[in-house]
């Protein structure tokens, strides 16, 4: 979401409070018969709509955390896996695992496994066709977590395939896996309640009939009502501006 946006959902907020200002500063001629325009009610309202927006920040600093701890964890990969595919390599086992290996790395690097060839600029201008492929780009974090379990499954296939660094064993390497699919699946929770934080505050200001907004035009009518169309305290409401809804 953008700063603009979640400044905009503040500012609507900071001016309700502003209404309640005016409002409490009226004193007893202040008197709406209907319970949602009430002071009391009022200042709920609002405390409610600030712990909506707190909510909405703490939630969006543990996805912020969580997307971090995980493109930290993942930086590894790419080195790793072409560490991994050379320590293979060096064994002797055959050529076909190694190839295997290869071509699973190949996906964590985000390469084909074959270049393919285009046309010449001759053959184009002669009238061939030129080449249309499809994507090969794996780099998404579901995928490289399928691709490194992938290469990892083959290295624990092949006997020959024992290495003496630490960082390299089988080992090591099904414990890093299973760090990875918690990173990305820590990114996906926090990533739900982030959703989940902006569905609460988005219905705490903007539901209808009940939500901050509603609220905020009630109380301007009402204030119209009461001191006339051309009071000063009808200026000083109708000055305070709310934005409906913000795309999150």
């Amino acid at each position: 979401m953008s700063t603009n946006t979640e400044t905009g959902h503040a500012k609507n907020v900071a001016t309700f409070e502003d209404l309640i200002s005016f409002c409490t500063a009226y004193g007893a001629t202040y008197n709406p018969s209907k319970a949602a325009l009430k002071l009391a009610a009022l200042n709920t309202q609002l405390a409610a709509a600030n712990a909506a927006l707190q909510s909405v920040k703490v939630a969006k600093t543990a996805y912020d955390n969580a997307t971090n701890a995980r493109e930290i964890a993942f930086k590894q990969i790419k080195p790793l896996a072409t560490k991994i595919v050379n320590a293979l390599a060096a064994t002797d086992a055959a050529p076909q695992t190694v190839a295997d290996a290869r071509s699973s790395n190949n996906k964590i690097q985000g390469k084909r496994v074959k270049a393919i060839e285009k046309p010449s600029a001759e053959a184009l201008a002669a009238g061939a066709e030129p080449v249309r492929t499809a994507s090969v780009s794996q780099q998404s974090f579901d995928k490289l977590i399928d691709n490194f379990a992938q290469l990892v499954a083959t290295l624990s296939a092949e006997p020959k395939y024992l290495p003496n660094e630490n960082e390299l064993k089988v080992t090591a390497l099904n414990t890093l896996l299973t760090e990875l699919r918690a990173k990305n699946t820590a990114v996906i929770n926090a990533n739900t309640a982030l959703s989940n934080a902006r569905i609460a505050r988005d219905k705490a200001l903007y539901d209808s009939p009940a939500g901050l907004f509603d609220n905020a035009q009630a109380v301007k009518v009402y204030v119209k009502s009461v001191y006339g169309t051309k009071s000063p305290q009808l200026k000083q409401v109708s000055a305070l501006r709310f934005s409906k809804r913000s795309i999150r």
